[in-house]
């Protein structure tokens, strides 16, 4: 029987989620906790690979057992063996020929920085500082272009093992409170670092850039565009699948 679980974690400590021979990965430790809990090699799969470092508030995954454990319950048995930065969430019964990786419609991600003179240590491990404040309508502006469907080459990291570049935004939203800022993404997929670049170009940007985006779409050109940003200002918010997967939350 194949199961749904949602998955949130503190990514700091570990080398991104799919599982590596000799490193620490999300991947790696729910897979140990399943063998604990079924007495069998168990192997769970993400809605999403995350690099070293970005976090996740929502990642959905799944696994196939059996087991006579409630779908329910799953979430405390995983919760009992695993480390404190990485919980399960909620687990349920997942829908007929449900795969986490296939079935997604649409992911969303929220890169967080902050402007300040100095580090600010309870914002740090999960935003990045810039030195410059920026100008968030330049943003706003620029990330009007970055909506709709394009090819994203230019946006894409080098050893992509992506078939084909083009991709959907269908919405980049900026919000700023107290000096921290967020640039939430939407859209049917992303390629290597594809977030990261766009949140270093907006940053770029709304600190004085001139606006290179529209040029890097025709271009395909990486090197058009601003840097990534680093990995800590990420997180993986949430993967939408057009179905209920869990009691108390709906996939619309």
């Amino acid at each position: 029987m194949r199961y749904v679980l949602l998955v949130s974690y503190d990514g700091t400590h570990f080398c991104g989620f799919q599982k590596q021979k000799k490193e620490r990965t999300v991947q790696s430790e729910l897979e140990r906790a399943a063998f604990e809990i079924f007495g069998a090699e168990t192997k769970v799969a993400g809605s999403g690979r995350t690099d070293a470092g970005v976090h996740a508030e929502g990642q959905v995954c799944h696994l196939d057992a059996e087991t006579n454990i409630p779908a329910e319950k799953l979430r405390e048995c995983f919760n009992r063996i695993l480390p404190p930065d990485l919980r399960v969430l909620k687990s349920a019964a997942a829908p007929e020929g449900f795969d986490c990786t296939r079935s997604a419609k649409r992911k969303t991600y929220c890169y967080s920085f902050y402007f300040a003179e100095s580090e600010l240590p309870l914002l740090e491990r999960y935003a990045v500082r810039i030195k410059e404040k920026p100008d968030l309508e330049r943003m706003q502006r620029a990330a009007v272009l970055i909506e709709g469907e394009h090819d994203f080459k230019a946006f894409c990291a080098s050893g992509s093992s992506a078939k084909t570049s083009v991709r959907t935004v269908y919405s980049v939203r900026l919000t700023e409170r107290g000096g921290l800022y967020e640039i939430r993404i939407t859209g049917n997929g992303f390629l290597y670092n594809m977030v990261r670049i766009i949140a270093g170009e907006l940053i770029a940007v709304g600190c004085g850039k001139e606006e290179a985006i529209t040029a890097a779409f025709e271009s395909g050109e990486r090197k058009a565009l601003a840097k990534t940003m680093p990995a800590k200002g990420l997180r993986l918010v949430e993967a939408e699948y057009g179905v209920k997967l869990f009691e108390t939350a709906s996939e619309e």
